[in-house]
């Protein structure tokens, strides 16, 4: 995890307003290798193991049994690069679900982009330049509009049962579009009747369509 990144983490529990504070026990390179990341406000603590930082509000089930998450034949890496609008610059973009498979071919293609992916199955992959690794539950742990972009590959089922997701839930739409700074883009891609329901959820949280097709949808959060 980029030392940066700690900087743009809130607590997931206390939400918006609440920033944590980064205990580092190693780091490398400007990378936390070790530590956790403390709220002042609820006093929880949430681990960086492995550079794997586990932002889940508790209580945290364990997911030891989580599988590897590997680059997605759909979409490709160009294409997340290109729905994204990422041709250069900086900034952070956030990877949520199977599409963070792709991280690492992202950041070769995106040089100066932090790529954060959010998915459980990204605990156990070495820690690499341009690539943070997180967990994440309902609530996105980014403060508001922290983020160039977001890409989500819909699941229908949570990665463990009984555990709320973000991945599947067009009702979360709200955090995506939160996160996202102004003029940013989301995409969104999965099979058509959930992208249906992830397109109209974001153009109600103010987000407009930029594509629209039966298996993605990008939009762009306005400016005003």
């Amino acid at each position: 995890m980029h030392i940066l990144l700690t900087d743009l983490l809130i607590c997931p529990r206390c939400g918006p307003g609440f920033g944590l504070i980064l205990i580092a026990d190693h780091l490398e390179n400007r990378r936390v290798i070790e530590g956790s990341l403390g709220c002042p406000n609820c006093r929880d603590r949430y681990p960086v193991e492995g550079g794997f930082g586990d932002l889940r509000p508790p209580p945290r089930k364990t997911r030891e049994d989580a599988p590897d998450v590997g680059p997605p034949a759909s979409p490709s890496a160009m294409e997340v690069a290109a729905l994204l609008g990422l041709t250069g610059g900086r900034g952070n973009v956030a990877l949520i679900g199977d599409v963070a498979g792709h991280a690492t071919a992202l950041a070769a293609l995106v040089p100066d982009v932090e790529f954060v992916g959010v998915a459980p199955g990204l605990r156990g992959w070495e820690e690499g330049e341009g690539v943070s690794r997180l967990d994440a539950g309902v609530s996105l742990p980014f403060s508001d509009g922290s983020l160039r972009g977001v890409g989500l590959f819909v699941e229908r089922e949570s990665p463990m049962a009984g555990e709320p997701s973000m991945a599947g839930e067009p009702s979360m739409a709200g955090e995506l579009a939160r996160v996202v700074a102004r003029d940013g883009q989301i995409a969104v891609w999965g099979a058509p009747r959930a992208v249906g329901e992830w397109e109209r959820a974001l153009r109600s949280e103010g987000c407009d369509v930029l594509a629209s097709e039966e298996t993605a949808v990008v939009v762009r959060r306005r400016a005003t």
